[in-house]
């Protein structure tokens, strides 16, 4: 009897709990009627690590946004030098390669191997002529045919130079006598990791030395006996119109003569003899030193520094194929004016090319075809100055470096320009370039360790 009253209270327990719980999921399904259980992961052939509750299909995962991934950023596209860009344009656009202190002409020879990689070095100077330092590549643009440019590098660092230089013999006899007392401090401006050969030129081109180091015994011994004593300013003649003699009588048999008038005055003009023409063969000259230049390794600045008057007359070679031939081989052409030519307002009329006859000077456009420069000195202390000059603007340029998005090798010419973002400051950089076969060829890997970006 006990054990029927236990069981049925056990029973009317069972189906009080059984109520319980129908109702408690009653009320859940209407507070949320739209509620799905997922169904079960389905098996796979091959398990990987998985996550609890990483069974879904992923749509409902939300995609990652642009500031959150590097690499959903979009690059900054090229702009026309005279748009304007947008504002955000600083904030997405990349730094470049900024090389450690001493690192920047390594970083130049050995980072980059792309046959599309173009250098440009540059100088900046104020409206006084002073060297503008403490520029960063915030403050650069480079314009390739008109479009804007992506820096793959920017430095600031000296690079070692290797320098052609080309001495005029064809000056005046005081000219040259300038020239002369300068060359004594010519070889106190490089550096003993320069390499320097001189050229010298009258009637054609001549090695003196080949690349040299640049406080080498060689070169000093070089430059003086690369002293000339020029051209002389008058010619003397024995016979013709331009001689120093006149018969008194062409009747008398002493055959007597007046020293101070013409012998042919008043009589026939068959003893005519024609004037000697001047040479000066500069164009030879330069292409004869930028041959040498051409092969200077990579990671060196190639230079010709050309002391003359400018005067260009009976090459074989012509002034624009010589400067294609720079502005291929990325050779920059500084210039020490000499003579009459350096000072304004003497030689203006031999300034004025008459066709057929002599050039008066052809050296700033050398200089500005190729990111170079001219300095005009007559006497012989502004001589010795100019060439300390143009060496401390070639250690102090910038250098930026991009890969031209261009057809390579193509041989067609290409502008550059390059801007600073200050008021007042002039840019002198090479006008353009020509790509060549020779960029093409791989660099031999190196195993230094390459520079890291700063950031």
């Amino acid at each position: 009897m006990k054990q029927s009253v236990v069981a049925g209270a056990l029973a009317l327990m069972l189906l009080g709990q059984m109520s319980e719980g129908v109702e408690a999921q009653q009320s859940s399904s209407a507070a949320s009627p739209q509620q799905v259980i997922p169904d079960a992961p389905r098996p796979q052939t091959t398990l990987g690590p998985v996550a609890p509750g990483k069974g879904s299909t992923g749509s409902e995962i939300p995609a990652p946004t642009p500031a959150a991934d590097d690499s959903f950023q979009k690059p900054v596209g090229s702009t026309l030098p005279g748009s304007a860009a947008p504002a955000s344009a600083a904030t997405q656009e990349e730094a470049p390669e900024l090389p450690a202190p001493g690192e920047g002409a390594q970083a130049i020879q050995t980072l980059y191997v792309h046959t599309n990689f173009v250098e440009v070095p540059f100088t900046v100077k104020d409206n006084k002529g002073h060297l503008v330092p403490g520029l960063t590549w915030r403050d650069v643009r480079v314009y390739e045919n008109g479009l804007r440019q992506k820096m793959s590098v920017f430095t600031t660092d000296p690079v070692p130079m290797s320098v052609a230089l080309v001495i005029d013999q064809s000056l005046p006899f005081d000219t040259m006598s300038r020239v002369n007392n300068a060359l004594g401090a010519l070889q106190g401006s490089f550096a003993p990791y320069d390499e320097v050969a001189v050229y010298t030129y009258n009637n054609g081109p001549r090695l003196q030395t080949a690349f040299t180091a640049g406080q080498s015994a060689r070169l000093g011994a070089v430059l003086e006996q690369s002293k000339s004593t020029g051209r002389d300013g008058a010619m003397a003649y024995t016979s013709g119109p331009l001689s120093q003699n006149i018969n008194i009588n062409d009747n008398d048999p002493n055959n007597a003569h007046n020293p101070l008038v013409n012998s042919t005055h008043g009589t026939s003009m068959s003893g005519i003899q024609n004037v000697p023409r001047e040479l000066h063969t500069l164009n030879d000259a330069i292409l004869e030193a930028a041959k040498a230049t051409a092969k200077a390794e990579r990671g060196r600045r190639r230079i010709i520094f050309v002391i003359s008057d400018g005067k260009e007359y009976g090459s074989v070679a012509k002034t624009k194929d010589v400067i294609k031939y720079l502005q291929t081989n990325k050779i920059q052409v500084y210039a020490t004016l000499v003579g009459d030519s350096s000072v304004e307002g003497l030689g203006f009329i031999d300034r004025i090319h008459i066709p057929m006859t002599m050039r008066d000077n052809i050296l700033p456009a050398y200089t500005a075809a190729t990111g170079g420069e001219t300095y005009a000195e007559y006497r012989t202390r502004g001589i010795e100055t100019s060439f300390s000059k143009i060496t401390e603007e070639v250690r102090t340029q910038y250098t930026v470096g991009y890969q031209t998005t261009e057809p390579f090798i193509d041989g067609k010419y290409r502008t550059i320009e390059v801007k600073v973002m200050r008021p007042n400051l002039e840019v002198i950089a090479k006008k353009g370039y020509y790509p060549s076969a020779n960029d093409a060829r791989p660099m031999r890997p190196t195993t230094t360790t390459p520079a890291t970006k700063t950031p």
